[in-house]
């Protein structure tokens, strides 16, 4: 046991997962930007950011100390939002002094702001990428100190320091997920609601309404609401028990070892399920960036 503040903290780490390290409490980023001894310690050298999505001016009202700003406008691109060219995402990193062996913490007002990031960093190479688990509003629900003003600033990084991308497999586009369908051992899993799943509702102004033939459905969160993933928190937007995941996605034949790409709308909730199954641990996944918006607008193959 660590002495001092990390007392309180040793045990706020989940052992239900099996990359515990990567998804952090309030009270354990707190002891990290106060400066005190941690468990699980970041590398010398770390990145905290707030990912948002137009949200700078409130970033500047209130955030994490030591936080800088970054908005998914850099990582997407019209018409689908899907990520940016590799090399425009290479250049974003290195601006902000992330290369491969940086650890980055990230945390959002919208959580899936801050998995979609995550999930990019990890196809991206960034060996430590960690999760504020309940984001902002569990920081500020624990009554945690904020700072007001511009975002911190760090010196930009010469070079990634390996191949980029160091993990292509994390991401997949239209014609690698007809061809995961057509193996009949893959799995395409629809993170959106019933309604979307169904057909029934698009929940976006701008998607038709669908979902893709022969995919399972994952659970999402409140029909009406393409933020929410409440079939994956608690109350307090803490994930919940990896066990209790799991088992929904067993109920609709999503197994862990079965080649399997999440996929919502645009990509924010997908990220959030690759994000929680790779901190299960689980094997062969990946997200379908395109999801349905692309999907729903590509002709059918043949």
């Amino acid at each position: 046991m660590l002495s001092g503040f990390a007392d309180n903290i040793a045990t706020d780490f989940r052992p239900d997962l099996v990359r515990w390290r990567q998804l952090v409490t309030p009270a354990w980023l707190a002891g990290l930007t106060a400066g005190a001894e941690v468990e699980a310690p970041p590398a010398a050298d770390w990145r905290l950011f707030e990912v948002g999505c137009g949200a700078a001016v409130l970033f500047e009202q209130a955030h994490v100390p030591g936080a800088s700003y970054f908005d998914t406008a850099c990582i997407e691109q019209l018409p689908l939002w899907n990520k940016v060219t590799d090399q425009a995402l290479l250049a974003l990193l290195l601006a902000r002094g992330v290369r491969h062996d940086t650890t980055v913490i990230l945390y959002g007002r919208n959580n899936l702001a801050a998995a979609r990031l995550a999930h990019l960093l990890l196809y991206a190479g960034v060996a430590d990428v960690r999760l504020l688990d309940g984001g902002f509003a569990r920081w500020q629900a624990g009554g945690h100190a904020c700072a007001r003003g511009p975002a911190a600033t760090a010196a930009a990084a010469s070079g990634f320091g390996t191949i980029f991308p160091a993990h292509p497999e994390y991401l997949i586009g239209t014609p690698q997920a007809r061809a995961l369908l057509a193996r009949g051992d893959g799995v395409l899993a629809s993170i959106r609601t019933r309604a979307e799943f169904t057909g029934q509702a698009s929940g976006y102004h701008y998607i038709a309404a669908g979902d893709i033939p022969g995919a399972r459905w994952g659970r999402a969160g409140e029909d009406g609401d393409v933020n929410s993933m409440s079939a994956y928190h608690e109350a307090d937007g803490s994930m919940k028990p990896a066990a209790e995941i799991a088992a929904q996605w067993a109920e609709q034949g999503i197994l862990p070892g079965t080649p399997t790409a999440f996929y919502c709308g645009t990509g924010w909730r997908a990220s959030m399920a690759f994000f929680y199954a790779w901190l299960m641990g689980w094997p062969a996944i990946s997200v379908y960036d395109g999801g349905w918006f692309e999907w729903s607008q590509t002709p059918p193959a043949g």
